[in-house]
């Protein structure tokens, strides 16, 4: 049996994880994320690389085959550069030749959203699927596309950040500096500001919402939305359905690009289930270009939760070069 590794890199931490060829994950290591230091978060990778082929041998598993890296950021088409990560503050950044360097194992490169894509895709939700569009609903959007069983990178390996594809024209202003990304209407922080919003201006309907803070729209978290609407909380029921129609208009227009059999909602605010996914549903069947002469892909929810992207990455890796 070979055996990769995975590595998912976070901003608060760096998890890894031992995997089989059937996605099953052996063996765990993880580290905290070196604060906005590029060469401590090398570091800490090639740690808890070093730590998990240890365990592989002292297990007797053999020789790694090949190490996989997610990360949050775009990914040149070799697979090896970074070209831009924000959080990390990394610009040009030769990760794969570093990580490889510090451990001596073949390492490749991949966007944490792709690589998660790919696992929801062997091993999750959309294992009997040849071609899905996976949407992870976090602080953002991001997400991945798998079609005809390959994962589309794009020329430069930078395809399927739609999170910044502009829905509203002029819109609210995103981290990206253009206006009316798609991710400032649907994604965790758009609920968050959803719910303050018409917590504000209903604040007795809001009882239950407010009651998780300290009593004010402005002591809401994304936590609390939650947990208000599952206790039935109509503002927060409200801000779900709000969020999860400009969800499913979106899901809409990549139909009409990409045609897939699946949608596979993923990322914190998708832990909501019917609360997120049926308006999103609604809306995705309402705003289907043809509804009436076209089979409808079916929008679910993942399943391999945050393990996705290590798995991924892992089951990526090999394929090295």
């Amino acid at each position: 049996m070979t055996l990769t590794i995975g590595v998912d890199i976070g901003g608060t931490k760096i998890a890894g994880g031992l995997v089989d060829p059937e996605g099953t994950i052996l063996a765990r290591a993880r580290r905290e994320t070196p604060a906005r230091s590029s060469e401590g978060i090398v570091d800490a990778i090639v740690e808890v690389v070093r730590e998990l082929d240890a365990i592989a041998q002292a297990g007797g598993h053999g020789a790694i085959e090949a190490v996989g890296l997610g990360a949050a950021g775009l990914v040149d088409e070799t697979r090896r550069v970074v070209r831009f990560a924000p959080n990390v503050n990394w610009a040009e950044e030769p990760l794969a030749q570093q990580v490889s360097a510090g451990s001596g194992l073949p390492v490749v490169v991949e966007n944490d959203a792709n690589a998660a894509a790919w696992g929801e895709f062997r091993f999750g939700a959309g294992r009997d699927e040849h071609s899905l569009v996976a949407v992870t609903v976090g602080t953002g959007i991001g997400g991945g596309i798998v079609l005809r069983d390959e994962l589309v990178r794009g020329s430069f390996g930078m395809a399927a950040e739609f999170g910044h594809i502009v829905k509203v024209p002029d819109g609210r202003l995103c981290g990206c500096g253009k206006r009316g990304c798609w991710e400032q209407y649907a994604s965790g922080n758009a609920l968050l500001r959803e719910a303050r919003e018409l917590a504000a201006e209903r604040r007795v309907e809001a009882e239950i919402l407010l009651s998780f803070g300290d009593g004010t729209p402005e002591g809401v978290t994304g936590k609390h939305v939650t947990e208000a609407a599952q206790q039935g909380d109509p503002v927060a029921r409200e801000a779900f359905e709000n969020i999860g129609r400009w969800l499913g208009s979106g899901l809409a227009d990549m139909a009409a690009l990409l045609d897939p059999a699946m949608f596979v909602i993923g990322g914190g605010v998708s832990e909501a289930g019917d609360l997120l996914l049926a308006p999103t549903r609604s809306a995705f069947e309402h705003a289907l270009v043809a509804r009436a002469h076209r089979p409808l892909a079916a929008v679910v929810p993942a399943e391999l939760g945050n393990d996705a992207g290590l798995v991924g990455a892992a089951d990526l890796a090999r394929s090295v070069d």
